[in-house]
């Protein structure tokens, strides 16, 4: 999740659930239940689950019951409660991980001409120090996406310090990015000038990211709501389409650590859906959902 983009923190579709009649469930699912797990999701993730979300958690977490062995909501609930180790399966259930390549592409334009072309012009000849996150990267695209835009435009890149940051609370999904592999159609809304950095694995109809460009991409394990194991700060941050399931006390309060880990004049990239409600201080908009931290 994406948690998300998204935690991968985590975002939720629900397009194509069609909805379950209790007398058709499996299990038995009380308004107790639904209760009792989606305090259990606000509290890991920060994820807001409203009562529109109850099918959704039903269809999820009825795979997690059948692995398990187990008979009832309420079984779960109690075995959730017993074991740690459940709850980051419980929240890989539930997270939605919807990306694509260049997604929301005004981003990298911007991303382009005012992050990647600066820094590039303003260390012709000598090495810099180039930091951006990726946080809810989900499979990976947003991150590679990213990586394959950084190699286009510098094409000196062993001479700097450049490094991506991916994380996620998927887990699952992250391992997937770090393989970095991907099925060969996901390259058809790729600008051309970026489809050389995906050549094809000769295992079957599957395209790897370009070594040099991957190499740039570190997938780490991150719960948003949770302390960030990172002292640096960021010249770029990518947080989209994850805050939109968030309520709006924990969002107030991520836009605040991530304005404090952006460098000033960093730029703060959020989803097409998503907005910074209220007065967010050190921030200014200065694109559609693109935002400057105030130097």
């Amino acid at each position: 999740m994406a948690q998300g983009n998204q935690n991968s923190a985590a975002a939720f579709a629900t397009n194509g659930l069609a909805a379950v009649a209790d007398a058709d469930r499996e299990f038995a699912f009380s308004d107790a239940d639904f209760r009792g797990l989606a305090q259990v999701a606000y509290e890991q993730a920060g994820i807001a689950l409203s009562d529109s979300k109850r099918n959704l958690v039903y269809s999820r977490l009825s795979r997690r019951l059948r692995a398990l062995g187990l008979s009832s909501f309420r079984d779960y609930r109690a075995f959730l409660d017993e074991n740690l180790a459940e709850r980051e399966s419980f929240i890989n259930a539930i997270s939605t991980n919807l990306t694509k390549f260049f997604r929301e592409s005004h981003h990298f334009d911007h991303l382009r001409s005012e992050v990647i072309g600066k820094f590039a012009k303003s260390y012709i000849g000598k090495s810099g120090r180039l930091r951006i996150w990726s946080a809810g990267c989900s499979s990976g695209e947003e991150p590679y996406t990213i990586a394959v835009v950084i190699k286009k435009e510098i094409r000196d890149l062993e001479r700097h310090d450049i490094r991506i940051l991916a994380t996620d609370i998927d887990t699952e999904v992250l391992g997937r990015g770090a393989r970095g592999e991907y099925p060969g159609n996901s390259v058809d809304d790729i600008p051309r000038p970026y489809q050389e950095y995906f050549q094809a694995t000769g295992a079957g109809d599957t395209l790897a990211v370009d070594r040099q460009a991957r190499s740039l991409v570190a997938f780490k394990r991150l719960n948003l709501m949770e302390q960030w194991p990172f002292k640096g700060t960021f010249d770029a941050i990518f947080c989209r389409n994850v805050m939109i399931y968030f309520d709006g006390p924990t969002k107030a309060k991520l836009i605040a650590r991530y304005t404090e880990k952006l460098n000033p004049g960093g730029f703060l990239y959020i989803g097409h859906s998503e907005s910074l409600n209220g007065s967010h201080p050190g921030l200014s908009l200065v694109g559609r959902t693109i935002y400057r931290r105030e130097a």
